[in-house]
């Protein structure tokens, strides 16, 4: 990267990747606090490199945590059923339940599990990706969220001759 880059455009580039931490303190913070940053700050090269790199990974972040819940909504429907005939058991004979009477509850368990170890997943990659972006955003290098979708494209310039207009 450029060897000339001032303090203040790698801190720029380092907060802007800690500003998604955001989101623990208010709805959207992980867009809304590196858009402003990113916006205010977009003429500076190195500063807009970073910025469009932290809002392509908390895109691709929801995305990924959306899909997930997706791809399990099925099975909780599917166990929401067995749920209400659950509390229908639990309600008309709430002193003789047994096991028995607890249909799939390893499914249940087993969901949980499957959807919690996922999201904290996501979660652990992310808080070590965009510590890693900030780490190398404040040494003045250029960073690549991996499995980041690119949804804000990089802006080319056009070529002169691109300018011109053919009649």
């Amino acid at each position: 990267m450029e060897t000339n880059l001032s303090e203040n455009d790698k801190n720029l580039a380092a907060v802007t990747h800690l500003s998604t931490f955001s989101k623990y303190f208010f709805p959207f913070g992980n867009f809304i606090l590196p858009l402003i940053l990113w916006t205010v700050n977009k003429e500076k090269p190195f500063v807009n490199e970073h910025g469009r790199q932290a809002l392509n990974f908390q895109l691709s972040i929801l995305v990924y945590t959306i899909l997930i819940g997706v791809v399990c909504l099925p099975f909780f429907i599917i166990f929401a059923t067995d749920f209400v005939a659950l509390t229908e058991v639990l309600d008309s004979h709430y002193h003789e339940v047994t096991f028995h009477n607890i249909k799939n509850f390893s499914g249940y368990i087993i969901l949980f599990f499957i959807v919690a170890t996922l999201l904290l997943g996501i979660f652990i990659f992310e808080l070590y990706a965009v510590i890693s972006a900030t780490v190398k955003a404040s040494r003045g290098e250029l960073y690549n969220y991996p499995f980041a979708i690119s949804f804000i494209k990089k802006h080319q310039p056009l070529k002169p001759q691109e300018h011109e207009h053919t009649h």
